[in-house]
């Protein structure tokens, strides 16, 4: 979704920001960074862009009474796109919103760097976006060199690695109105203290684009299937499994999703349907997410849930059956005998 192959690094600042209940400072910069280095824009390209090649899911940026002038790093960001040449100037003032939200006594100090690129890839179109990175963590590098008739060793210490970016956001000069597109991951943070990054610094929302919304069905499917259906249903766990098929099967294989061919083909129970249609309103009440009645479907969504989509059957520590096909091959019974049950599989050929 994101390509930086065409980009170029083009204005670049780095500050430093501390924890102001560690009673530690910020230290702002006089001057930007010079990119005359060719070598050195390189390896500060990989450092800010290596992490978001596979970032799929958006958001946007907002603020929480809806006015987004009172969103500072919308604010900011706006007067950059509007003149790159002010980078710097507006990067002192982002570093001090930083500081200023840092108020978790585990946040780290660390360098905040606001960059500016041209031609970022998205979506199949190139726009020019703002990087907000943090680096945190901090590590030992050894350095080995040419000296006389061998080799000398010495050693970095409190050096960066450029494959380990702990924290970072891409915002595109793309849907202003809709406060902007923006890309953000946290490697560093998973705790309390990780919301300071993406709801206390940037405050973003997701996007309800088509990924979301076919990562929304897909996920509340599963949930519907996995976790409700048998509060009203008396449902087998080899029926779930082949619900779950069905529903993976037809996103893979329609380019756009409609709630009511969905129900038809793949729950096809008119019971059925009602509960699913009345345990999605639920989901969309109560995280305000409303998911459209069609959509077209996200490739890269369908691939992330095929991952946790479960079509394995597992029978005490013994069996593992894994559904793919036709569950009427299938058949579960008892045996009285042995007081267990078992499940009677048919096939044409052993492979």
């Amino acid at each position: 979704m994101i390509s930086f192959f065409e980009s170029n690094l083009t204005h670049l600042s780095i500050h430093h920001v501390g924890n102001p209940l560690q009673d530690e400072r910020y230290a702002l910069s006089d001057n930007p960074i010079s990119l005359a280095d060719e070598m050195l824009k390189g390896i500060l390209n990989q450092y800010f862009s290596s992490a978001f090649g596979k970032v799929n899911e958006m958001y946007h940026l907002y603020h929480p009474n809806d006015d987004l002038n009172l969103n500072e790093v919308y604010h900011f960001a706006e007067s950059i796109f509007d003149d790159p040449n002010t980078l710097h100037e507006n990067s002192k003032q982002l570093a001090k919103h930083l500081y200023d939200v840092s108020n978790h006594p585990k946040i780290k100090a660390g360098e905040f760097y606001v960059a500016y690129f041209k031609d970022v890839q998205v979506e199949g179109e190139l726009w020019d976006a703002i990087g907000l990175f943090k680096s945190e963590t901090k590590e030992t590098y050894l350095k080995v060199y040419p000296e006389k008739d061998g080799f000398g060793l010495s050693y970095e210490q409190e050096a960066i690695n450029i494959n380990k970016l702990d924290k970072g956001c891409f915002i595109f000069n793309t849907e202003k109105g809709n406060s902007y597109k923006v890309a953000v991951i946290d490697n560093t943070n998973r705790g309390q203290e990780a919301v300071y990054w993406k709801d206390e610094f940037l405050k973003l929302k997701i996007r309800n684009d088509n990924y979301h919304q076919t990562n929304n069905v897909l996920g509340v499917y599963k949930n519907f299937v996995t976790k409700n259906i048998d509060t009203e249903f008396e449902v087998s766990k080899a029926d779930k499994i082949d619900l779950l098929n069905r529903s993976m099967k037809y996103f893979k294989e329609k380019e756009s999703f409609d709630l009511d061919e969905f129900n038809n083909e793949v729950i096809g129970n008119e019971q059925g349907i009602a509960s699913f249609l009345n345990y999605k309103k639920g989901f969309e009440d109560e995280f305000e997410t409303p998911i459209p009645d069609s959509f077209d479907i996200s490739e890269a969504a369908v691939k992330k849930q095929s991952r946790v989509y479960k079509s394995v059957l597992k029978l005490d520590k013994n069996f593992h059956i894994y559904i793919h096909g036709d569950k009427k091959l299938i058949e579960k019974g008892f045996d009285e005998d042995k007081h267990m049950s078992f499940y009677k599989v048919y096939f044409k050929e052993e492979q």
